[in-house]
């Protein structure tokens, strides 16, 4: 399979916040492993490990410009869908964001698409009667905006980083700008086709800063941490991630994931060899 640089989840922007006493960097990072080409195959899962969705990511580059689109089918008719688009000179900086969640897998459909040129915000979603609401914001965006860039931007920082800060939009359901803190866990095995490998593991937390930040704690509304994992190297690569799925909602586990083929019998195998010869 294509080494996968993907970024999977805007998913990953919703997760708490502890600030820890390490140097954080604040700063736009740069590119150091250019974004192109790809298609990879993801399988979306619950913490038992039941798969409950398929997904595709697929990337192409106009010059500096890259999009990135990811899509999740899930068994009961949901879809998750996702649009990154980020220009990559210098520096990584987001141009514009769509998330799309709907159907039985989520508690309320959602629709937020973020503009960074004008700063405009936009959130549709259904309340908990089922009717449809539309919050519009306009935000001074900061030109490190983070939304869906999260394990690019792990894959790009130098080795030994302990933490980063990325700003970010979210919707809880209106639009807010939360800072999201990602501290290095150091490194954990897994293995691959047998062979020991190891991945840096990260926490990344969301700073929901004033008031709101003391609060959400106490009224049981503070989400949980999300977790990735990225295997470095000459050619670092997202391998998983256990995010919040929506607010309020259960983790979900994201990983790479291979093509499966159909058996042949032992009868199919033979005519095979047999017109071969």
């Amino acid at each position: 399979m294509t080494v996968l640089r993907s970024r999977v989840l805007a998913i990953l922007l919703i997760s708490t916040c502890i600030l820890s006493g390490v140097a954080a960097s604040a700063s736009p990072v740069a590119v150091r492993y250019r974004e192109g080409l790809i298609h990879g195959f993801l399988v979306l899962s619950t913490l038992d490990g039941v798969a409950i969705a398929a997904g595709d990511l697929t990337q192409f580059a106009r010059g500096n410009q890259v999009t990135t689109q990811l899509a999740f089918r899930f068994k009961d008719g949901s879809r998750q869908e996702e649009t990154t688009v980020f220009s990559q000179r210098r520096n990584f900086r987001l141009i514009s964001y769509h998330l799309v969640q709907k159907g039985p897998s989520f508690k309320n459909a959602s629709d937020l698409s973020v503009t960074c040129a004008t700063g405009q915000v936009t959130v549709r979603y259904t309340d908990d009667d089922g009717k449809e609401k539309v919050a519009n914001e306009h935000f001074a965006l900061p030109p490190d905006l983070g939304n869906g860039l999260i394990p690019m931007l792990l894959m790009n920082i130098q080795d030994g980083t302990p933490q980063i800060e990325v700003p970010m939009v979210v919707a809880a359901p209106k639009p807010r700008l939360v800072k999201v803190v990602v501290n290095a866990q150091g490194t954990e095995p897994f293995s691959l086709g047998g062979f020991s490998r190891e991945a840096v593991h990260y926490v990344a937390k969301v700073d929901l800063g004033g008031v709101a930040g003391v609060v959400a704690p106490m009224v049981g509304k503070q989400p949980p941490d999300s977790q990735i994992w990225i295997l470095g190297g000459k050619a670092p690569v997202f391998v998983k991630s256990e995010t919040l799925s929506y607010m309020g909602g259960p983790i979900w586990r994201i990983e790479l994931v291979s093509p499966v083929w159909p058996q042949a019998s032992a009868s199919d195998s033979k005519k095979g060899t047999a017109t071969k010869h």
